[in-house]
């Protein structure tokens, strides 16, 4: 029997653990980071009390805050403030003093001070939070305007350029000069804007995507340098992108345009603001002009068209000497419905350049380039050549027969055009589109320019999160899939959580979303992202009868009667599920809270409800999704089919006919409600402990009083003697994870799905419903040895068969490339999705050995577990409270481990062998393990 042992256990040192002699002295605890709420950048925000959390670094052995002090600093006061604390907290503490007004500014700083005897910190740098515009007043005189020019609704919409001139009547010293000048803007479509010739800022495809019809987010940027006295000029061009262009939608056969409306255009103010407190504001208004430029077309499913020799008609266009006698009038228009809020999460931003590894001649003298790796992007391109020239840029994850694989784009086009002006060299990329690629054809390359590295360039652009986690071990294999795993998070990570990036979809498919949040809150600070989206996740329930459409935002924003809209476990579970991984994973109780009632809805409202409170069997379920039992063709049909199956299966068991109905159990995969019924129960039991840690104790009671009568129903329902109603490896995972076997039942399940894996020759059975899971499930029934084996195969279905395929990226299906290297002909065949890269929670908190103790990871479980033949593995977590890192070695006298805890967190160590658990504070430990 494993024995706890505390920090002060006489024997510890010689026994189990010694201090390791780290490789950096022992250091003074310093806060490393300050932030406001989940935002990284704390401009333009909507809270006008922000907490306030900062992050630790340092050694320092069991270093514990015992109180802290903040300086806040407002613009109207003459020095700091300052605010004393009697507390530990050093995650969202409350906000000193009195609200921020709206636009206001304050630096802030923080020092944390040790138990007695122990150090305190050193001040933290100043850090800027400024609000933005609070309420509707800030927006007084701005009005979203639009070109006069008519055009056809139905069909792309040709990107506008807008600008208006503007004076400052400032002196450059003085009272009268500028003090600060913030620029608030959204607009109908995505934008980017200029000041004086100049990008206001690194953003792209702004303001992203969310329900616009219900909120719809502003920018807010720090102008200050571009602006100056004297003549001023902003320019913002605007394209359709996901408010008026081509978007996926249901039924799959239509492509319909304008989900949000049919006209495109900017709102935004600009305020400068004087010494002597005076303010200069441009609003878009009536006085604005408009003109075409040189991109002629842009969307995002099918690229952007951009004609260089119309560049000369717009030249300067956003400086104050351009002369636009020949632009036109703007309109002005009602403002469409959404209220402006400001961003949540990060932005979408440039993230890197990569060179492109190979040039390669296709049977069909195509010339194609390879970038070594998939991703979501465009190519920036900088070449010369004569006028007129055409270069073309077609966009493929991956060959077939040696030439683009163009299939698994469906109707996407993903193809970008350049037209040379003549003029010397030029640089383009796109602004209003994106691609997912591996490889892309060039055709219409002048002679002129060298292809090389420097010509062509692949940008990645994902959305601006802070990386948190990483993984490594002896294995180059899961190496490989650890980053695979997080290319596909990249790429997919673009403003909402897609499935893809790369065809005609590229949609919130909350499916996806459920499965792989845990995984994406290990890999980065996706706290603000996720927050966002699900904020759209609660707006689109509210107005679907508490349903959670199969993708958020729902397209199109009215759909009614379709089958996106049908009430579906798994995908709908994603409104408990979710937020209680955030939960666990960032420790924001506030957050928890508001997301509460989301979760609430939809276990009371957002499911049909049938017999003993499971649920009702008469619509559509997803099953368990693309495993590797389903057809590689007519996937929804093959749904479908399932849910015929047991429905007569249940017909069976309703008259009596035991034997067909045993007959039809086994003839299907897993059932879809056996599915349904599984995860109703566990989503039961999370809304029962979320009701727990919010105090709402009453219904902590009726939650937990009905997740024991689901439980019973389940175990009535779709089990028989013990066993369940379909004998696979998702059927037991769920079994297990879940908790439905009793206790004399569960050493028989066991059993069972180690025979079920170990018979497959530890190949993989699950889809999106159990792939998730069975990790957990098995290393918490004691099979982690052949959870190893089967995380290790090779062959198909398994996750290292697409690594051995040379893959970049997570696959949408186990076999999305065939083993003779033909693309699956099936519709859907995604070479970046991340859902099956969910199993990279299981190699952070088995292999890695990192797990939240409590929320938020203020203690630690770390209980790393050796296995599959690897000889050593580390992984990092950066919590809120600073860096966690283990790393460990197997070595011939036994398991070696060290652990570094930070400043203000405990850990509990169990040594894998022994069992043995340590208590640890903060620090860096050591600990051997002769068992192992």
């Amino acid at each position: 029997m494993a024995r706890r042992v505390g920090v002060g256990d006489p024997g510890l040192s010689t026994h189990l653990a010694a201090t390791f002699t780290p490789s950096r002295p022992i250091m003074s605890v310093s806060i490393s980071q300050l932030a406001f709420e989940h935002h990284r950048d704390a401009l333009g925000i909507a809270e006008s009390e922000p907490r306030i959390s900062w992050r630790f670094e340092g050694n320092a052995a069991d270093w514990e805050q015992s109180s802290y002090d903040i300086q806040v600093r407002r613009d109207r006061d003459d020095g700091p403030v300052s605010f004393a604390y009697n507390s530990s907290q050093s995650l969202f503490v409350p906000w000193p003093g009195e609200p921020l007004s709206s636009t206001e500014r304050a630096r802030v700083r923080a020092r944390a001070h040790g138990n007695e005897g122990q150090s305190s910190t050193p001040w933290s740098d100043w850090i800027t939070v400024e609000t933005g515009l609070l309420d509707e007043d800030g927006w007084a005189g701005a009005v979203p305007i639009a070109s006069t020019k008519s055009f056809d609704s139905n069909q792309p919409k040709r990107p506008v350029y807008f600008r208006k001139p503007f004076p400052i009547d400032s002196k450059k010293d003085g009272d009268s000069a500028i003090e600060k000048a913030r620029l608030y803007i959204t607009a109908y479509g995505l934008y980017e804007a200029e000041i004086n010739g100049k990008p206001v800022g690194d953003r792209v495809l702004a303001p992203g995507w969310q329900t616009y019809d219900l909120r719809h987010v502003y920018d807010t940027y720090d102008v200050t340098s571009l602006v100056e006295k004297g003549n001023n000029a902003i320019g913002i061009v605007v394209g359709e992108g996901w408010y008026a262009g081509s978007i996926f939608q249901q039924p799959y056969e239509e492509v319909r345009r304008n989900h949000y409306g049919d006209t495109i255009g900017p709102l935004c103010v600009l305020v400068v603001t004087l010494k002597d407190g005076t303010k200069i504001e441009v609003p878009s208004d009536s006085s604005w002009k408009a003109d075409e430029g040189p991109i002629t077309d842009s969307q995002i499913y099918d690229g952007e068209m951009y004609d260089s020799r119309l560049e000369k008609t717009i030249k300067g266009w956003s400086t104050a000497s351009f002369k636009d006698d020949k632009w036109s009038a703007v309109k002005e228009l009602n403002r469409p419905p959404g209220t402006l809020v400001a961003p949540d999460g990060p932005p979408v931003k440039r993230i890197q350049e990569l060179k492109f590894k190979e040039i390669i001649k296709s049977p069909s003298g195509k010339t194609i380039l390879d970038f070594g790796q998939n991703m979501a992007g465009w190519l920036k391109v900088t070449v010369r050549g004569p006028a007129g020239t055409n270069i073309t840029l077609s966009h493929a994850e991956v060959l077939e027969n040696g030439e683009l694989a163009l299939k698994p784009l469906r109707r996407a086009k993903a193809r970008d055009t350049i037209v040379l002006h003549g003029e010397g060299e030029q640089t383009w990329e796109p602004k209003f589109t994106f691609h997912g690629f591996r490889f892309a054809q060039v055709d219409g390359w002048p002679k002129e320019t060298p292809l090389t590295t420097e010509a062509i360039k692949g940008i990645v652009v994902h959305t601006d999160l802070q990386r948190t986690g990483w993984f490594q071990c002896s294995d180059k294999l899961l190496n490989q899939l650890h980053s695979n795993v997080i290319w596909s998070m990249k790429g997919n990570f673009i403003s909402i959580p897609t499935d893809c990036p790369q065809r005609d979809e590229r949609v919130g498919w909350t499916g996806d979303a459920h499965v792989f949040g845990p995984t994406s809150n290990y890999l980065f600070d996706t706290s603000g992202f996720w927050k966002s989206w699900h904020k759209d996740v609660w707006l689109d329930m509210q107005r679907n009868d508490m349903i959670v459409p199969h993708w958020v935002p729902i397209t199109p924003p009215d759909a009614k009667d379709v089958i996106s809209l049908e009430p579906v476990a798994v995908w709908g579970d994603v409104a408990v599920g979710s937020p209680w991984n955030l939960w666990r994973s960032f420790g924001d109780e506030m957050l928890l809270r508001e997301q509460f009632e989301q979760s609430k809805a939809w276990i009371e409202t957002g499911i049909p409800r049938g017999e003993g409170g499971l649920w009702q069997e008469d619509g559509f379920q997803y099953g368990d999704w693309l495993a590797p039992t389903t057809s590689a063709e007519y996937l929804i049909a093959d749904a479908y089919l399932v849910g015929m199956v047991d429905r007569l299966a249940s017909m069976s068991d309703a008259l009596g006919y035991d034997d067909l109905r045993d007959k039809y159990r086994a003839q299907h995969s897993t059932a879809e409600y056996l599915i349904a019924d599984a995860y109703l129960v566990g989503m039961v039991d999370r809304l029962a402990n979320m009701s727990d840690a919010l105090g709402y104790d009453d219904l902590r009671d009726k939650y937990r009083a009905q997740h024991s009568e689901l439980r019973d129903a389940f175990r009535g329902r779709w089990l028989n003697e013990g066993r369940m109603a379909n004998t696979t490896q998702t059927a037991y995972t769920l079994g297990l994870y879940f908790g439905l076997f009793s206790d004399e039942e569960r050493q028989d399940s066991i059993e069972t799905l180690k025979q079920l894996v170990t018979e497959n020759g530890y190949l993989i059975g699950t889809g999106f419903a159990g792939t998730s899971l069975i990790g957990h499930a098995m290393h918490g029934a004691g099979l982690t040895d052949d959870f190893y084996k089967m995380l290790l195969q090779t062959k198909n279905p398994s996750w290292l068969y697409s690594v051995k395929q040379n893959a970049t990226t997570t696959w949408e299906r186990w076999d999305s490339l065939l083993p003779d290297g033909s693309v699956n002909p099936n519709m859907m065949t995604s070479f970046n999705h991340y859902s099956f890269g969910s199993v990279a929670d299981w190699m952070h908190g088995v292999i890695g050995g990192l797990a939240p103790g409590e929320p938020g990871w203020k203690r630690i479980e770390i209980s790393p577990v050796p296995g599959g033949g690897i000889t050593e593995a580390e992984a990092t977590f950066v919590s809120g409270y600073g860096e966690i890192k283990t790393k460990w070695s197997v070595k011939d006298d036994g398991f070696h481990l060290d652990v570094q805890v930070p400043p203000n967190s405990k850990a509990v160590v169990t040594l894998p062998g022994s069992g043995k658990t340590v208590g640890v504070g903060s620090g860096t430990h050591k600990f051997h393990d002769s068992d192992v």
